[in-house]
């Protein structure tokens, strides 16, 4: 039954994704953020003065730019008056903005909002290393050049132990810079990287190398033919590419079309190099961009004339082991269908984000098992299956790439844009967040 304050998705955009130090390696957070807003604002004909507010998801927290959710909005021409916040849950911070949306427009406290999220994954930074890091300190505090000279005759040395280090392959040396990313997506709580979560839920749920490369192939091809049949090209506005711009990116860099299982099969494995199965092949990569969405509430997208595309139904976080947060889905996955009033039996249409092969593959598993629903979840029995003629229809994250502080809002985005093709009532967009837990949102197609 439709009501009021029922909080309807109008439309979104994003921009193209590309893999870091590709394209779009020199355009700032902020820059990508103002580009998929604006070209919102500019497809909806939104009247920015109706805007209540602006939510933006975002990891990387630049330094010239910490609250970029506020850098983004007035760069994009939303008012001044109109306050504007970033939020930050790793993986789902993007899925984040657009729940706090809801529950702000759900609450009648606000109408109208922007939701979404942006990251530049190749402008995080290189970090120095304590002792080095010291030296600089000494030396921005020095008085004259009695004091300064040491210091600069000791940073000397520690470059030469740093050239050493990398000669040696020593990454893990003292004196060698912290490569941000790594050190990100690698968990405080066990000490491991996110490829070596993936690789525990690879022997845990029986995945072979070949089912993993098969599934990254597949990831390829939905991916390259969606782009092909101009299905991705709906939701994408092209960007001009820096520092010329004399150059436009209007497609993401990332899918392959000419994709073999035999190239797959050649790579070796990454994160355990003697037993392992997860390769750069059947993994995310590291990439670039930004998606936005407008939020309403039914009142007032009736009111403005605007037709919603979806209603938000329900959405659910959870938390799980953080050395398995790869099945983060199926534990939160319950919660937002509860929420929904619905089961996995109505659900037409799921984007799982591709972090891993293992870790979709090993989710899709433990949705249909009756032994993990009870045992792990505290239900009957499993939570239901997902059929692979509904997953990720138009390819995942191995080939689009997985901007992390973006994602969340790309999953729904693609999912309301798909459900509108296909006349699917019911979709569900959902991923694992680094650090052990899930989050989802379930759909309604507007009729």
């Amino acid at each position: 039954m439709k009501s009021p304050r029922d909080v309807v998705l109008i439309d979104g955009v994003r921009t193209p994704f590309a893999k870091a130090g590709t394209k779009l390696k020199g355009v700032h957070p902020a820059d990508l953020g103002k580009t998929a807003l604006k070209e919102l604002t500019a497809r909806t004909n939104l009247d920015v003065n109706l805007v209540d507010e602006v939510i933006i998801g975002n990891t990387g927290n630049p330094v010239d730019s910490v609250n970029i959710g506020r850098v983004v909005a007035l760069n994009a021409g939303i008012p001044q008056r109109t306050s504007a916040y970033t939020v930050h849950r790793n993986c789902a911070s993007a899925m984040e903005s657009i729940s706090q949306g809801y529950e702000k427009i759900r609450s009648g406290t606000m109408d109208v909002i922007l939701a979404g999220g942006t990251e530049s994954m190749s402008q995080m930074p290189t970090l120095l290393p304590a002792k080095i890091q010291g030296l600089f300190d000494k030396l921005f505090a020095a008085k004259g050049p009695k004091q300064a000279l040491p210091l600069l005759w000791a940073l000397f040395k520690a470059d030469v132990k740093q050239l050493r280090a990398l000669l040696q392959g020593n990454m893990r040396d003292e004196y060698f810079p912290v490569i941000s990313v790594m050190q990100g997506l690698t968990d405080p709580f066990v000490g491991i990287n996110m490829g070596q979560t993936a690789e525990i839920l690879a022997k845990e749920w029986g995945l072979s190398r070949d089912t993993l490369d098969r599934f990254a192939l597949r990831s390829h091809q939905l991916a390259s033919k969606a782009w092909k049949e101009g299905r991705i090209k709906e939701e994408v506005v092209p960007l001009y590419v820096p520092p010329k711009f004399d150059e436009v990116l209007s497609e993401d860099i990332g899918p392959r079309d000419n994709q073999t299982l035999e190239a797959l099969t050649k790579l070796k494995p990454f994160f355990d190099k003697q037993t392992g199965t997860i390769t750069a092949g059947n993994s995310c990569p590291i990439t670039d961009g930004a998606a936005m969405v407008l939020l309403m509430s039914r009142e007032k997208a009736e009111a403005l004339g605007y037709k919603p595309t979806a209603r938000i139904r329900g959405y659910g976080f959870a938390g799980l082991e953080p050395e398995r947060m790869g099945l983060g889905p199926v534990y939160s996955s319950p919660v937002a269908l509860k929420r929904a009033g619905l089961t996995m039996k109505d659900i037409g249409l799921v984007e799982l984000n591709e972090a891993f092969a293992a870790q979709v593959l090993a989710c899709q598993k433990a949705f249909a098992s009756d032994q993990f629903g009870r045992d792990k979840l505290g239900l009957g029995g499993k939570v239901g299956e997902i059929r692979d003629d509904i997953l990720n229809v138009n390819g995942g994250a191995i080939a689009y790439g997985h901007p992390v502080g973006a994602t969340g809002t790309r999953l729904v985005l693609t999912l309301m844009k798909e459900m509108k093709r296909r006349q699917t009532q019911f979709g569900l967009a959902t991923l694992c967040i680094g650090g052990g837990q899930g989050g989802s949102m379930v759909l309604e197609l507007e009729a």
